[in-house]
């Protein structure tokens, strides 16, 4: 559900202050909780450290991202793989064709 038009977009006010009157060169890594924050114009250039539960995500803001929210780009999940007997078969034939691979490379090599 989008934000009201009469309201306007939504910008943490420290996040605001932190990059008012700066360059992105002179500043660092900033680092923020705000991740419903939305990414205005003024930001674009600087590096972000969002919050993602754990640790901060560095993120460097683009003009793609403008309109988008702070936490769209740092994820709080992390995948690992799924796991079960097909997977791992799968996992090992790929071993094998990269073993197979480096094997024929390393006697076409010679």
């Amino acid at each position: 559900m989008t934000r009201s038009l009469k309201k306007g977009p939504f910008i943490d006010e420290r996040v605001l202050r932190k990059i008012k009157g700066k360059t992105p060169k002179e500043t660092g890594i900033i680092n923020t909780w705000a991740r419903a924050s939305q990414i205005s114009p003024e930001m674009i250039g600087f590096t972000f450290g969002v919050h993602n539960g754990r640790s901060h995500i560095e993120v460097l803001i683009t003009e793609d991202m403008v309109g988008h929210r702070l936490g769209e780009f740092a994820p709080t999940r992390k995948f690992i793989r799924h796991g079960g007997k097909m997977q791992k078969e799968l996992e090992q034939k790929q071993k094998t064709a990269e073993i197979a691979a480096a094997k024929a490379a390393k006697a076409g090599g010679k």
